[in-house]
């Protein structure tokens, strides 16, 4: 592969939009991991295949309709939410699933055969052209740039948004604005895995990245260079083996968080056996001391 990767556009398209990828669910992985927001990012993504449809319908570039869709989908959710009266899953399941009846809506009323969306459901990173990847190359930059200047408000907005608020920090403002943020994310990612998988590389990276650190700078760091490892991996397998691309991402990064739990938690089990051994042998010899 590395030998193609220097003969073929494509692949290098695929090796740039990973790593770019990547470094965007890095950043947004962690604040939607601690913010529990992953259902609502799955909500945002589901809702955008209505402007993929409505792309190839009207005749103009689907991922533009996406990313209208997204942002109309993530402003709506927070605006509903903000309001009360309707439980947030409620919000979420309706955008899900009209987004979704859109698409398919959208791409029945045109003429003619219906094109394959099989890339944007379930992402094909091979697939990534020039224009695509200047649009990541854009939305990538505004993500770092809004993430890294807000850092401090970020943090305080995640430590406890109450306090926040009360220190001066608009936590309103930094509610829609993660919200755009999601929704520029999913748009990045839907070429890579695609709509349905987009869920599992906005966490997996991110949660294992929780497993090694606390510290929230760490944690994106951890996050992204993970992210970057499974792209790039994922990348390689798809193209030795002839595999959807976006799938093998998704799989290497949910195994590897996986085993990473189970390493966790069974060094934690014997953790508690040593301490509770050395406790014990405290208290014996505490006991024969005794007369």
């Amino acid at each position: 592969m590395i030998k193609a990767l220097f003969e073929y556009q494509f692949l290098q398209n695929a090796l740039f939009s990973g790593i770019l990828a990547s470094i965007v669910c890095g950043m947004i992985g962690v604040i939607i991991v601690e913010k529990k927001l992953v259902m609502m990012s799955g909500g945002i993504a589901h809702t955008s295949y209505g402007g993929v449809g409505l792309g190839y319908l009207l005749g103009f570039e689907p991922i533009i309709g996406a990313f209208i869709f997204s942002i109309c989908a993530a402003l709506g959710i927070g605006y509903i939410k903000r309001k009360g009266g309707v439980h947030s899953d409620v919000i979420i399941g309706l955008f899900w699933s009209l987004g979704m009846a859109l698409g398919i809506l959208f791409i029945a009323l045109m003429p003619g055969y219906p094109p394959d969306l099989s890339s944007y459901l379930f992402g094909n990173i091979l697939s990534v052209t020039k224009a695509n990847l200047y649009l990541i190359i854009i939305l990538t930059f505004i993500v770092t740039i809004i993430i890294i200047s807000l850092y401090n408000d970020w943090k305080a907005y995640l430590f406890d948004e109450e306090f926040a608020s009360i220190i001066g920090i608009k936590t309103v403002f930094l509610d829609y604005l993660l919200l755009i943020l999601i929704a520029m994310t999913v748009v990045v990612l839907i070429r890579v895995v695609g709509i349905i998988l987009v869920i599992a590389l906005l966490t997996a990276p991110a949660a294992m990245a929780g497993l090694l650190t606390d510290d929230l700078k760490k944690r994106m760091i951890y996050a992204i260079l993970l992210g970057i490892v499974f792209s790039i991996a994922g990348l390689w397998i798809s193209y030795e083996i002839n595999i959807a691309s976006g799938a093998a991402i998704v799989i290497l990064s949910v195994v590897s968080y996986f085993v990473s739990y189970m390493v966790k938690l069974i060094s934690r089990r014997l953790g508690r056996k040593k301490t509770e051994t050395k406790e014990e042998t405290k208290t014996a010899e505490t006991t024969k001391c005794i007369p």
